[in-house]
This record gives C-alpha cells, structure tokens and sequence, in this order.
C-alpha cells in the first residue's frame, strides 16, 4: 500500500512538471522584467519581452529570447495598453503571462480577458482580484475573517457632511484613501474639519485620475504606527504558508524607501499572531500565487488589516534572502498547477536582511526626479550583497516611468550585521552625474533610533524635517 502510494505521488509530481510553460510573455519593464527572465532561464522557459519606444535600448529587450514594440513612450500607450500586450500574447504563442509589479499586475480586468483568451495570468484569479481591487470589499471580507480592522467608514464617502459624520465618530486624525487606490495616491491626513473638508474633493480628484473611480473611504489614522507586511505563498490546492514578515515603516509619501525582515517590533509570539491572520485572510479569498498582506502595528502591539496586494512586491528579495525560497519561481510554478511541497514549519528564518531603493530623486530639493543619462555607475559587491537593477552605464533614466534605478540588499547573520553590509554597500555605490536617495540611506544607517529599531511611518517627517504630500 505504502509503495502505491508512494508510485502515485511521483506519478503527480512528474504530470505536474509536465505541466510547466514552455513560453512567458513578461508584462512590465525594468529591473522587475529581468528579475523575471533570470527565473524564466534557470526553469527552462523561454521569454517574450514587450516594451515602449523609449525602452528600446532596455536590457530586458536584449535579454528576452524574443521582444516586441508595443506603443510610445506612455504607460497608457504600451504597458498599460491591454490590447497590444494581448496581441503581442497571441503574434508570440505564449501560455502565459507574467504582469511583474504596477503597471497591470492588479488589473483583474487584464486577468479576466487573459482568462477568455486561454493565457494564464500569473498572479491570483480574476475573482479573487475583484473581492480585494475594493478596500471597502476587501475589509468586510478580512472582518468576516476575524481580522482586525482600522476603526473607519463602513461605506464609501458621500459628501462633506458624510465626511464630517464619520470623522466626529471615529476621531482625528483621519486618512482619506482611495477606494480602488494604491501607492499613496488618493490619500490625505486630516487633523480638524476644515482640514478634512478642503482634502475631499482633492483626494476625489486624485482618486479618478489614479485609478478610474473617485470613491474614497475614510480611516482612523493611526499615530507612531508601523507598517508590517506578510509574504504569502498558495497554491491551487488551498494550501497557503506565509514566509515571515517584512517592517517597511520607511517611506515617503506612502512610498516605501527602505525595507527589513524580520521587524525589530515582532517577538515570536506577535510573529505567530500576525502570520495566523495573514494565511486566514488568504483562505477567506481563496488566494492563489504570492500576495502580500499588509498590517498596520501600533506601539502597544495591536494590528489591524490594511490591504491584501495580489502581486510580487517590490520588496520581495528580502524575503527570498532570509527564507532562501525563490519567490518569482514558485508564482510561476503554482500557476502551472504545481503543488506546494513546503509546510509552514519548515520555512526557516535566518539570519536579517536589508533593501535600500535607489531612486533618481534629489532628497536636498524636495525630491524632485532626476531624470537623465548615467555617464558613470559602479554597483557595489562582494559577500552578501545582492543588487536588482536595471541600469548600466550609459542608460538613461526616462521621465516616463518609476524613477527606480536600483534595489540593494544586504544580508547578515543579524540586524546589526546587515546595517554593517549595508553601509559598505552604500559607501561603494557611485551613479553620477543624477540625483539619487543614497545619500538619505546613508544618514538613515547612521541615525541612532534607526540603530535600535524604533521607526515608524512617520520617520522621515519627523527626523529629516520631510513633508508627506498627503499632509501638506
């Protein structure tokens, strides 16, 4: 009986590597675009590149196995335009396609004419995309979970005098989000009522423009709170682990600038609390693929559910560099129908890792992009050092797109050892003649309430004396 068995799960194990794409057409661009062709190689996948006109001297067209011109320069007119990507699917005879992170990576919309076409969306199925693209939706759906849930609006608002209703009940301050949104974008802090009043139709206006839709719902804001993320791993099967979490308190504009695991801010017995709701909140959407679930975490170590993001995050290789699980691999793997073959007590933690984003910013003026040719590059190296970027010397930052260069990440025995191999990261780095954020990561790895872990999202306000855009 025990070899039948044993016969059948090889049997599987073999239909299901069977089953592995043998063409990907990768959706995106960037340092994202060739994290995915490296995975893409070393499965024995052939890929498809797409890109826009501005993007033609980009090393993932001279990468892919093959690349097509989809549109201008304009996100709306190449790696927004569905129906060019579509037919680029279809011109190449891929299986599927991978959507990377931004751009159509949340679209279910893109998911759901993928699926009508026999392409496989790499990423979690259409109604899954639906039952989270709504953050009114999602947190109903997280509450009936029993996850905890930031004191707020039960429906979208109405008008000012809806606004002001629902902030006298909640208390100031108060966030204003997007209900489609993301990213930052749509979101505005109120203190008082003038406040709220005057941010309504401006966090509307911005609503529509970001994402199609002006409904806005509103939020108690938590204060000296830290944002904390969980990596979720699921198959098809229902069977779903997460991977430990990832504290991303450093950001700008709700723009993360710099991420770590395992937080500073998590004992053991918060770790298990967290990772528990993470994997019920997946179950409750019959998730499938990576996803990320995000917490939101109050000093006195209360959390509550902010969004479930139903894609590879930016972020990812601080995950894969303390798990040593190759996150792009497995989201491709599971949507093959691949089984997962690791349980939640064999995922093993070691050691800390760091990610600092180099981005083409001036941090002395405001932050003001800084697009342009990079005449001299030199990445740093050396043991522990992992660099994901796109750049090289002679690239040229373009105005159209995120102004990301590179994401540097630092592994160490522990977290002192980490922020040690970090500034040696930085201090090795040389991009000219372009602004970049290198020089506020080094201040930040010197900063002495970094040093001992006490950051929250408000960090850089407080400590650099930047402004958040939502609190202007």
């Amino acid at each position: 009986m025990a070899l039948a068995i044993g016969c059948q799960t090889i049997a599987l194990w073999l239909i299901e590597r069977s089953m592995m794409f043998s063409k990907i057409l990768i959706a995106n661009r960037g340092e994202i675009a060739l994290r995915i062709i490296r995975a893409c190689k070393e499965l024995g996948i052939r890929t498809v590149a797409v890109y826009s006109e501005a993007d033609k001297d980009s090393l993932h067209v001279r990468f892919a196995d093959e690349a097509l011109c989809i549109g201008g320069a304009s996100p709306a007119n190449s790696y927004l335009n569905i129906p060019a990507i579509i037919s680029a699917a279809e011109i190449t005879d891929v299986e599927a396609i991978h959507p990377g992170y931004g751009f159509l990576s949340e679209n279910s919309h893109f998911a759901e004419i993928c699926e009508s076409c026999k392409i496989t969306f790499i990423g979690p199925n259409s109604e899954s995309m639906n039952m989270m693209a709504d953050k009114m939706t999602a947190r109903e759906t997280m509450r009936k979970a029993g996850l905890p849930i930031v004191p707020g609006s039960q429906t979208t608002v109405k008008d000012k005098n809806d606004a002001l209703k629902i902030a006298h009940k909640i208390k100031y301050p108060i966030i204003i989000k997007a209900s489609l949104g993301g990213g930052g974008r749509g979101m505005r802090v109120c203190h008082n009522d003038v406040r709220l009043i005057s941010s309504i139709m401006t966090a509307q206006a911005e609503a529509e423009a970001a994402f199609g839709s002006p409904d806005i719902y509103m939020e108690k804001y938590v204060t000296n709170a830290r944002h904390i993320e969980f990596q979720i791993l699921a198959d098809s099967y229902g069977h779903i682990i997460h991977l430990g979490e990832r504290d991303c308190s450093i950001q700008r504009r709700h723009q993360k600038l710099l991420e770590e695991a395992p937080s500073p801010a998590l004992d053991n017995r918060l770790r298990k609390k967290m990772g528990d709701a993470a994997v019920r909140g997946a179950k409750a959407v019959k998730y499938r693929g990576v996803g990320t679930m995000e917490f939101i975490l109050e000093e006195n170590g209360s959390f509550y559910f902010m969004e479930l993001n139903k894609r590879i995050q930016v972020e990812h290789p601080v995950t894969e560099s303390i798990c040593g699980i190759d996150l792009i691999k497995w989201q491709i793997r599971v949507a093959t129908g691949e089984r997962l073959t690791i349980n939640q007590d064999e995922v093993k933690i070691s050691g800390a890792s760091i990610e600092c984003r180099i981005n083409a910013e001036d941090p002395d003026n405001n932050f003001i992009p800084s697009p342009g040719k990079i005449e001299e590059l030199h990445f740093p190296a050396g043991p522990n050092i992992r660099i994901d970027s796109h750049a090289y010397q002679g690239y040229t930052i373009s105005p159209y797109y995120d102004s990301m260069i590179a994401k540097i990440i630092a592994h160490g025995k522990n977290r002192d050892e980490a922020i040690k191999i970090m500034k040696r990261a930085l201090d090795e780095l040389i991009i000219a003649p372009i602004k970049t954020t290198a020089g506020l990561h080094r201040k930040i790895m010197d900063n002495k309430l970094f040093l001992e872990g006490k950051v929250y999202t408000n960090f850089l306000e407080n400590i650099y004396g930047t402004k958040s855009e939502s609190e202007e």
